[in-house]
């Protein structure tokens, strides 16, 4: 029986990274075959283009536009995707942290006239599942946070070692992408019917375990 790919994907400060362990722990404790896999794959060779972009090396996010930037990630993917095609084929549900969800947020972000933004949004789900032949998502579960709460909770991050010192990414940096991008995943989540769930109601962030709660209410396996 094939196995299910989940994608935890995010506003940034939404706690991506802990949810999918918290899946993946809940998986393995209730006897599903499972694993995790997480994107960017940070560190890899098919991440170099992604990391040079993060790391302002190519000009600011709105320098490089959405088709260039989507590119560095679709190939990042795409060098992965056989290894989430065999777990699939081998019954493995899989978690993901973020994947094309994240171009569609973040990039789309870049395009106010919505009609470029679908023309994008077409654009980057035909390349990446028809033209590269990614597995498309069973389930991609959106957790939100509204940018001003995030730059509160990125105040006390941990530096990440892809930015070479640095304590924010080009996007991380930009309040004005932030905002743009976190419109973006609410409309592009809408447009694509995925499970939102509001990590931090009037800005106080829910428990790691409540908000866990509501995601296995949804995932239902």
């Amino acid at each position: 029986m094939k196995g299910k790919l989940i994608v935890i994907e995010g506003t940034d400060g939404s706690g991506k990274k802990t949810q999918v362990a918290e899946l993946l722990k809940r998986l393995l404790a209730e006897n599903h075959k499972a694993e995790s896999i997480d994107f960017p794959r940070y560190g890899t060779p098919s991440c170099y283009f992604v990391e040079k972009y993060l790391h302002g090396e190519y000009g600011t996010a709105e320098e490089v536009g959405p088709y260039t930037a989507s590119l560095f990630y679709s190939l990042d993917r795409y060098d992965h995707s056989r290894q989430i095609k065999d777990m699939l084929a081998a019954g493995t549900t899989v978690v993901c942290d973020r994947f094309t969800s994240a171009s569609m947020g973040h990039q789309a972000g870049k395009l106010d006239d919505l009609t470029q933004r679908d023309t994008y949004l077409e654009w980057l789900d035909n390349m990446e599942f028809e033209t590269m032949g990614l597995p498309r998502p069973d389930m991609i579960i959106l957790l939100y946070v509204s940018p001003e709460t995030n730059q509160i909770l990125m105040a006390g991050r941990a530096d990440k070692d892809y930015l070479k010192g640095k304590k924010q990414d080009i996007h991380e940096a930009d309040m004005n992408h932030m905002k743009k991008a976190s419109e973006a995943f609410l409309y592009v989540a809408k447009k694509y019917n995925w499970t939102v769930i509001d990590c931090a109601p009037e800005g106080q962030l829910l428990s790691i375990d409540a908000i866990h709660k509501i995601i296995w209410d949804k995932v239902n396996l």
